[in-house]
C-alpha cells in the first residue's frame, strides 16, 4: 500500500454559535468568533488516499480524477460560501475546523475509485489544522 496526498484550496466564511446557549455564553466560549456576521478564511485541504500502485499507469489513483472529485465534492460546494448559511451539513453543526474535516471526509468517503480515503486535513490558518481519519481511527 502507498499513500498519496492531494491539496485543494477554498475560501469560506463562518461563525461559531450554539443556539442552545445564551448570547453571553456563546461570547464567553467563542469570543469574537460568535459574531453572527461571520469572518472568513482561506482554507487548505489535504486529502490522503491509500491504495496499491497500478502496474500499468504507476498511479494509486488517476490524479486528474482525484482533482475533479475534490473540486466537485468540496471546492465547488464550500468556496466563496458562508458555511453556516449555505452548506447543508452546517445548518445544525458549528463549522469548526474539526467539524469541517469530518464533513469533508463524509463527502469523499467511497468516492475515490481504487483507493480509500485515509486522512482529511483542513488548515484554517497556517498554524491551525485538524486531521480526521474516519470513524474507525
Amino acid at each position: 500500500m502507498i499513500l498519496l496526498t492531494r491539496k485543494a484550496d477554498f475560501s469560506s466564511a463562518h461563525f461559531y454559535y450554539n443556539p442552545s446557549l445564551s448570547q453571553a455564553e456563546n461570547e464567553r466560549i467563542f469570543g469574537k468568533c460568535a459574531n453572527r456576521n461571520g469572518h472568513g478564511h482561506n482554507y487548505t485541504l489535504e486529502v490522503t488516499v491509500a491504495g496499491e500502485i497500478d502496474p500499468v499507469s504507476g498511479f494509486v489513483v488517476d490524479l486528474k480524477q482525484l482533482k475533479d472529485i475534490l473540486e466537485r465534492e468540496v471546492v465547488s460546494v464550500y468556496d466563496h460560501r458562508h458555511l453556516n448559511h449555505e452548506v447543508p451539513e452546517f445548518a445544525n453543526t458549528i463549522p469548526t475546523t474539526e467539524n469541517i474535516a469530518v464533513a469533508i471526509w463524509k463527502r469523499l468517503d467511497g468516492k475515490v475509485p481504487n483507493a480509500k480515503v485515509l486522512r482529511v486535513r483542513v488548515y484554517e490558518m497556517p498554524d491551525l489544522f485538524a486531521d480526521y481519519y474516519g470513524e474507525s481511527a
